[in-house]
């Protein structure tokens, strides 16, 4: 198995090569076409295309400046579990939410399984929904 395909590498490049980095290609490369997105919002979809949807449409439009900051990673098996925070500075509209120029910290522990070096599912939680709160409470 080579170093790219072990999985927590394999997670590590998609948080910032995707993620942070916003590159396409990188995605279609390390996201396999039977992947499931078991934490996808009711009504979303649940394949990788919903998921790019958050990335290139939803975060990186609002967030300047983002960035992926991993602080552990367990891997059991062909699972993967991350804890990181999705920064940036909230330069343009976030789910309805005007910029406010401050900088956002959005906390997350998601579980990926990984196969051939290919994401084929997503668990996740993180604070987006607080975040929201707070921006729209201020």
């Amino acid at each position: 198995m080579s170093v790219r395909s072990q999985p927590k590498q394999v997670v590590q490049r998609f948080n910032h090569e995707v993620i942070q980095g916003g590159q396409r290609a990188s995605f279609d490369e390390l996201m396999d076409p039977d992947f499931i997105n078991w934490s996808a919002p009711p009504g979303a979809p649940r394949g990788g295309e919903g998921l790019w949807t958050t990335f290139d449409k939803v975060l990186r439009p609002a967030l300047s400046d983002l960035t992926v900051s991993i602080h552990e990673q367990i891997c059991e098996g062909d699972k993967v579990t991350t804890r990181k925070t999705v920064s940036g500075i909230h330069t343009g509209p976030l789910m309805g939410v005007q910029p406010t120029q401050k900088r956002l910290s959005i906390e997350v522990i998601d579980i990926v399984t990984v196969r051939e070096g290919r994401y084929v599912e997503h668990w996740g939680l993180n604070t987006l929904s607080s975040v929201l709160a707070e921006l729209r409470a201020a």
